[in-house]
């Protein structure tokens, strides 16, 4: 018994129908996505302001127990491992390893800082110094971008 051609019809979609909805996702998705990659730029800034505020808090934690901030030798690390020449150390401060920045790299720290005891920051998406939008540095010595 032979199908009639509206019998293989409704067996599925055919080839223009198929592409006319994927023309349809891809435009929407060209719509969409500047949108929301706007703010994943935004939420990594705001990301790394956070983790600055709270490694600050740890830092200010080990001054109170040791009397000083970590020197730059001894770096963030200092905040989860305990080195020899501390004997009131009270860490660690951290319960995990000190993070990277959004972007993957490894926060600044610089003591003695130019703008207060020590210097935190990220260079941000662009890795260099300065910039703006998402590539504006985030520090502990500024207010949030």
């Amino acid at each position: 018994m032979a199908l009639t051609r509206k019998e293989r019809r409704d067996g599925g979609f055919t080839l223009i129908e198929l592409m006319i909805v994927l023309f349809i996702l891809g435009l929407l998705a060209a719509l969409v996505a500047p949108r929301l990659m706007g703010r994943v730029g935004k939420a990594k800034q705001k990301t790394a302001q956070a983790q600055i505020q709270l490694l600050a808090t740890t830092l200010d934690l080990f001054y109170l127990d040791v009397g000083r901030y970590p020197t730059e030798e001894e770096g963030l690390k200092a905040l989860r491992e305990k080195l020899d020449n501390l004997p009131s150390w009270g860490g660690p401060y951290l319960d995990k390893s000190v993070p990277n920045d959004p972007w993957g790299r490894p926060y600044i720290y610089k003591s003695p800082g130019q703008h207060g005891p020590y210097d935190l920051y990220s260079l941000g998406a662009d890795g260099a110094e300065g910039g703006s939008g998402e590539s504006q540095d985030i520090t502990n010595w500024q207010s949030s971008p």
